[in-house]
């Protein structure tokens, strides 16, 4: 059995990379907003914080009643309580990455967690 498994992502509104991948640490998900869609609901989490990493286009997210501007290239990491929701803007699709995470589970990272 292989160490790794490999996937790939069309443009549908939505894939979770969860079973896909047998991730067992992280959920990825790939999103796609056409121009003025948004996602349909608010929400925050009990432990998972988010990161988001824009792909393409640009939009904004509406976190505890705060507008921030989103573009290609950049990064967003949400805390698990704040409240959130997602906009493509009015002429632009958007299309980002979710990663989820539980908060403070990170032990080690690059160096302190690689086997040389």
């Amino acid at each position: 059995m292989a160490n790794y498994k490999k996937v790939s992502v069309g443009e549908e509104p939505r894939t979770e990379l969860h079973d896909e991948l047998g991730l067992t640490g992280a959920e990825i998900s790939i999103n796609c907003l056409p121009a003025g869609a948004c996602v349909p609901f608010v929400h925050s989490h009990k432990q998972n914080e988010e990161i988001y990493a824009i792909l393409g286009g640009c939009g904004k997210a509406v976190i505890d009643g705060e507008e921030v501007e989103l573009k290609a290239g950049d990064w967003l990491r949400i805390s698990p309580a704040a409240k959130r929701q997602f906009f493509a803007a009015a002429d632009s699709a958007i299309k980002y990455a979710c990663i989820q995470v539980k908060e403070n589970s990170l032990e080690g990272y690059t160096a302190t967690d690689a086997v040389m």
